[in-house]
């Protein structure tokens, strides 16, 4: 019997053993895992936040749900990089308490002090973040939401919770949340960008802790077909120029259904941010790029990063052990077209050093069909295509698979509109929306043009005219896109095109 015993528990260990490398060796390498984006080991995942850079190493908290693939009780997760592309995931940052769960919110270097939460000479990491509070949501009264705080004496290790919050209590108001902090050193105070209902408000404190009302700002400019969230006010450099970019997400009410990502240019006088223009821009015209905001202390860069998936069905894509994953950090900047100022965001240069030796064609027509396997041999994800075109003429892309499915990126010349149709990209009845065709327009002047194409294994962004128009949409093939191909009715004449795999970031 002892012996029995013996040989069932020797089975039992190498059953386990073996059943825990199995795992190990699936982890990230599921089904539709991005393989260059970030995603969290398991469960749910929505907005980033308390996004910061401090001795070398960027921090990446965001929403997350330890129990569920389903959105729930939100906490902070978090995880570290330092190159932006490969991705430490640590232990949860912030868990919900009394005052409700922890929503979005941002984090700052202390550098000075001002909070007095450093001690012996430690500078103070601070997250402001929102305190949502069920029990008040479910009694039917408005104050729900209100800010709080919280801190990390070791460099973002670990986090302590301020003692006397909230911060910034509620003034009544059903939406009042995702607090975005910045240091404007022109009045040696701290401003924080804050989402109210159909409106951004900016409040300023000389510690963090005690915050003063400065303005208003939105009440009739932009888009408005949904609630106001995830704000962020930064500057750009403009030639030498100072110009002041604030970001609003909205949902519902993107520019191709759903939750999308618009933005202002204007001035900052500490008080109030105006604009030239209420027009309304989208900082990504394809459907999943929402609740985006950009690192604290990078200088003289703005590294922006987003959600990569639409509040219409985040709940529904087909993952097992995890949903959602980020974009790819985008560096933003500056560029004139015309009479208008437009921000353009391209691919960190990062993620140049995970790129292989790239497949290079030049100078060739394609009339029909030009099937792009051949050239390279073997279509992989992750990868990067680039494309230059000498002459616009109508054209598109298709990734293909065995079966017959497909996702179609092209150019409309007659409407002047970039497209990506995922339609046919394989499971999309998870959601009536899903399956679309979405647009951006063009808004580069010159006669060539320039494609980027970052794939992975279930998203691509494409990057157009070095950035002006850039579009992100996930897809879930039953099986891989294995097949490339371009199509033009007239004579496409290409400058250049060029395929590099990435290797994963997971591995």
């Amino acid at each position: 019997m002892k012996n029995l015993r013996n040989s069932v528990f020797v089975v039992f260990f190498f059953s386990f053993v073996f059943s825990f490398n199995c795992y190990s060796q699936e982890l990230y390498h599921e089904e539709y895992r991005p393989q260059i984006h970030f995603s969290p080991q398991a469960h749910w995942t929505n907005d980033p936040n308390g996004m910061v850079y401090y001795k070398g190493v960027y921090h990446l908290f965001f929403q997350y749900y330890p129990d569920s693939t389903i959105w729930g009780p939100m906490h902070w997760g978090h995880a570290i990089s330092r190159d932006l592309i490969h991705w430490k995931e640590q232990p949860i940052a912030l868990y919900p308490d009394s005052l409700g769960y922890i929503f979005s919110g941002s984090a700052v270097v202390d550098k000075n002090n001002t909070s007095g939460l450093g001690k012996n000479g430690v500078v103070p990491l601070v997250a402001l973040f929102t305190s949502h509070n069920p029990i008040v949501e479910k009694a039917d009264k408005a104050d729900y939401e209100n800010q709080s705080m919280a801190y990390s004496l070791d460099d973002g290790k670990t986090w302590g919770k301020y003692a006397h919050n909230p911060v910034l209590k509620n003034p009544g108001i059903t939406d009042f949340r995702d607090p975005k902090v910045m240091w404007y050193e022109p009045q040696k105070k701290w401003i924080m960008t804050l989402a109210t209902k159909d409106r951004v408000t900016f409040f300023s404190s000389h510690d963090l802790i005690n915050w003063k009302k400065e303005s208003e700002f939105g009440e009739n400019a932009g888009a408005h077909s949904g609630v106001w969230e995830c704000p962020d006010l930064f500057s750009l450099n403009d030639n030498g120029k100072q110009v002041w970019i604030l970001i609003v997400n909205i949902n519902p009410g993107g520019p191709n259904v759903g939750s999308g990502t618009q933005y202002f240019i204007g001035s900052f006088d500490g008080n109030k941010f105006l604009t030239s223009s209420n027009q309304t821009k989208w900082l990504d015209y394809g459907p999943d790029d929402y609740a985006g905001i950009t690192w604290s202390n990078t200088g003289n860069r703005k590294i922006f990063l987003g959600w990569m998936s639409n509040w219409l069905y985040a709940n529904q894509v087909p993952t097992i052990k995890w949903r959602n994953a980020m974009t790819i950090p985008r560096e933003l900047k500056i560029q004139h077209v015309g009479k208008d100022i437009l921000v353009v965001s391209e691919p960190v240069k990062e993620l140049a050093e995970i790129m292989g030796k790239p497949a290079i064609a030049k100078n060739f027509v394609v009339n029909g069909t030009l099937d792009v396997i051949p050239k390279i041999k073997d279509l992989k994800f992750p990868c990067r295509f680039d494309l230059t075109i000498k002459s616009i003429k109508d054209f598109y892309l298709v990734l293909s698979n065995d079966i017959g499915e497909q996702l179609v990126i092209g150019y409309d010349k007659k409407n002047n509109q970039y497209y990506i149709d995922r339609t046919k990209s394989g499971k999309t009845d998870f959601q009536k929306d899903f399956a679309a065709r979405h647009t951006s327009p063009r808004f580069a002047s010159s006669q060539t043009m320039n494609i980027s194409l970052v794939i992975d294994v279930s998203s691509v962004e494409l990057f157009a005219d070095h950035g002006l128009s850039i579009m992100t949409e996930i897809f879930f093939p039953d099986k891989p896109f294995n097949k490339m191909s371009i199509h033009s009715e007239d004579e496409l004449p290409i400058a250049k095109w060029s395929y590099a795999e990435y290797k994963s970031i997971w591995n």
